[in-house]
């Protein structure tokens, strides 16, 4: 690492730290995991205070790129894992492409229920059969998933075991009901009191919403679900061409 902070230059000395840290990890002089030197080294080597030190850590820490660890240090911040969870694999299929696998668990198991109109979704003011589910990985809760199927296509799904299954796989071998295509509408929010319990997080944790609606070659919108995701675990990323439910 060389010395190259500009005390004469009017950007900030903890910027310009940040900068040259971040330039370091961006270009692999430390790798993810790796311990970076302590505020007395930086502060030594760079001929600054540690206050300045630890201005240019903190705003890497709020950028994610580092983490600290009390009586460890500062670490850079492992690279979160990417989950397609928008592809035609589906949910289930998406998590265990990943390093890590899943585990679905039903919340609410399916039954018959009258969505309530003047929502957002699109079966509103009908009968649907509704499940909710949640999916955890290494124990951690990463996304909840509250569906809605069209009740006169699915008819009979409210009596089925879906534990372990994968919902976009059963839709297809039993209803002969091929996904073909939908839209999603992406938001940011925060957590009711259900969602702070199921996904472990604060009220003021914001959360990855997302509005599915999925078709098929005879129907449209005969799937709708809300999906509430942490991004603190994974990067969720959708692959263009196609969208599914796992």
């Amino acid at each position: 690492m060389e010395t190259k902070i500009d005390k004469a230059s009017p950007v900030p000395l903890y910027h310009q730290l940040a900068e040259l840290l971040q330039q370091e990890i961006r270009g692999g002089r430390f790798q993810p995991g790796e311990k970076i030197p302590s505020e007395n080294v930086l502060a030594d080597l760079y001929r600054i205070g540690r206050p300045t030190v630890r201005q240019a850590i903190d705003s890497l820490v709020r950028k994610r790129l580092l983490v600290r660890r009390r009586g460890s240090g500062t670490f850079v911040a492992e690279t979160p894992e990417r989950v397609d969870l928008f592809s035609l694999a589906g949910t289930m299929a998406s998590f265990k492409a990943s390093k890590r696998a899943p585990k679905v668990i039903l919340v609410e198991p399916p039954r018959r229920a009258k969505v309530i109109s003047g929502i957002s979704n699109p079966l509103s003011g009908t009968e649907a059969i509704y499940l909710s589910r949640r999916t955890l990985v290494e124990e951690t809760p990463v996304l909840v998933e509250d569906i809605y199927l069209d009740a006169r296509i699915f008819a009979g799904l409210e009596n089925m075991n879906l534990e372990g299954i994968s919902l976009s796989q059963l839709v297809e071998d039993s209803f002969h009901f091929v996904l073909t295509g939908g839209t999603q509408q992406f938001n940011i929010t925060y957590p009711d009191t259900r969602l702070t319990e199921l996904l472990d997080v604060r009220k003021s944790t914001p959360l990855l919403a997302v509005n599915r609606f999925l078709d098929s070659s005879l129907q449209q919108n005969a799937i709708y679900s809300d999906l509430f995701c942490r991004t603190d675990e994974f990067i969720f990323s959708q692959s263009l061409g196609g969208l599914s439910h796992g």
